[in-house]
């Protein structure tokens, strides 16, 4: 997610003119929803990343997939309008924002599909794509006792909008993003045609709409695989001094078989001092635990390394049970000894646990400050040089957040989805994930990020960024690499006028057949 603040409230990404008033477009539209312009669509001119600003000429809140398809073929009766579907504002580069277009509102369409099934004996659900995780988690939990088996950190987004990118979580070692876990998609594509789309039925657009930066359709519809679950999770931190110790011990816990490691496997770094915002006291899990530096070994550096992990089981599981379960997964690690922290949580608490924190920065003000935030995928065979760096040198006194890093497997992941990974079985994600005040200091902090990719392409780290986000066609090229020919050929496919996702900055709006390599 590299921003670029060259100019903060950016031009339209084509000339408005005058026989595109809304009140025609509205009447010829003929939607079952509504169509809201003027000071109401500031709402879709902004995002969670607060570094953007761009006004669309009208906010649309479909009824359903029917609305969808009319706004996309409206849009294509003219030759500028471009049309951007947007979840719960999550982006962080205005990715979902359609300077001069449409916006659609996807929220308005969360109650359209919520339906149980059964396929080959297995549980799944249909879930509209602009539902939200959170509700899916609810919804499921209370009325099946099943669950999703892939999550985000925080679930307060929609479904079409992590599938459209990935969805990464600490779940994601043993089943794959969440996008590896869907089987099936409703989609309007950039025709506005509605079609359903799975493995075996229009795969192209299966594949292609799952990581595709919404650039070949809008998810209206996803079936969504479910399992048992369960009741309570031990939730467990440990502290590294050494990289070194912290990698052998995350790699080796997400290459194990199921029942043989734990359910959930992430980690950050964070900074060796008391800050409160980057140091000791993010670790603790319990306001009443307290973190002793003085367990730490004196050649501990600058910055330590936190093991997150969870293990889950069932209220009928007897407590001897879980502890000798826990010990015996704890015992083959090597992290610092009296520096381990753990509770006994809900999986529903556990699972919204990054809400609570949203709630405290809400009640602080400052959820709403601008977060230039980056997520990379960097591959093993770099990621020490990574850390050498990047965390111990350029970030080693924090960045006013999060910094996570926990190592992923491509096994995992599907190769024909349109999302682009680094090479080799084990690689890491890393978010940077910032809150700063509005100021001089935001520029300053994505000058950093861009310092870092470019860091990154200098020294030939195999990496990837994750959410991208870039400005000129040739850094999508070198994102893409080898599959960006298979990319462009999806567009010209299924959205061969360049409407949907202008804010991604990939293609620029075309007429018929005039998108090229």
């Amino acid at each position: 997610m590299i921003a670029c603040l060259e100019r903060f409230v950016h031009e339209n990404e084509a000339e408005s003119k005058p026989d595109d008033d809304v009140s025609s477009i509205s009447k010829s539209l003929d939607l079952q929803g509504c169509i809201e312009t003027g000071g109401i669509t500031a709402v879709a001119a902004k995002d969670f990343g607060g570094l953007y600003s761009v006004k669309p000429l009208a906010l649309i809140k479909p009824s359903g997939a029917e609305d969808i398809a009319r706004v996309v073929k409206a849009a294509s009766r003219t030759s500028h309008l471009t049309v951007a579907a947007r979840g719960n504002g999550h982006s962080i580069n205005g990715q979902a924002m359609a300077g001069g277009g449409l916006v659609i509102d996807m929220r308005s369409t969360e109650e359209n599909h919520f339906k149980f099934l059964k396929v080959n004996g297995s549980p799944y659900i249909d879930v509209s794509g602009g539902a939200l995780w959170e509700d899916v988690l609810t919804r499921c939990v209370s009325r099946f006792g099943l669950a999703p088996r892939s999550w985000t950190d925080y679930l307060s987004l929609t479904v079409g909008g992590t599938l459209s990118n990935a969805g990464v979580s600490g779940q994601a070692f043993r089943y794959g993003p969440q996008t590896s876990n869907v089987s099936e998609l409703e989609v309007v594509t950039g025709k506005g045609e509605i079609t359903v789309c799975s493995e075996t039925q229009n795969p192209d657009l299966f594949f292609g709409a799952l990581g595709g930066l919404g650039q070949f359709g809008i998810i209206t519809r996803a079936r969504v695989k479910l399992q048992q679950a369960p009741d309570m999770v031990r939730w467990i931190r440990v502290v590294y001094s050494e990289f070194e110790d912290y990698t052998r011990d995350a790699e080796f816990l997400v290459t194990q078989k199921q029942g043989e490691s734990f359910d959930y496997v992430e980690g950050f770094v964070f900074a060796n001092n008391d800050d409160p915002v980057n140091g000791w006291p993010t670790v603790p899990l319990d306001p009443d635990h307290d973190f002793d530096p003085t367990h730490l070994p004196r050649t501990a550096g600058s910055v330590l390394y936190c093991l997150e992990v969870a293990f889950h089981y069932r209220n009928s599981d007897h407590p001897s049970t879980v502890d000798t379960a826990v010990t015996r997964l704890l015992g083959r690690l090597g992290f610092v000894e009296g520096l381990k922290f753990q509770v006994d949580v809900s999986y529903m608490e556990f699972l919204l646990r990054v809400k609570r924190a949203e709630e405290h920065a809400k009640a602080n003000g400052i959820w709403d400050n601008p977060h230039p935030w980056l997520n990379l995928f960097v591959s093993k065979s770099d990621i020490v040089e990574f850390d050498r760096t990047v965390f111990k040198t350029m970030l080693k006194d924090g960045i006013g957040g999060p910094m996570l890093i926990y190592p992923l497997l491509r096994s995992k992941w599907d190769s024909r989805t349109s999302v682009a990974l680094p090479e080799g079985e084990i690689f890491y994600i890393v978010a940077l994930l910032r809150f700063v005040p509005k100021g001089p200091s935001v520029e300053k902090l994505v000058a950093q990020n861009q310092e870092i990719v470019q860091w990154c392409i200098k020294k030939g780290l195999d990496f990837k960024l994750y959410l991208p986000h870039y400005q000129s066609k040739e850094d999508w090229k070198r994102h893409f690499g080898n599959q960006w020919t298979r990319f462009v050929e999806r567009k010209a496919s299924f959205d061969p006028m360049a409407i949907l996702a202008p804010g991604q900055k990939i293609f620029k709006r075309n007429h018929p057949s005039l998108i090229s390599c």
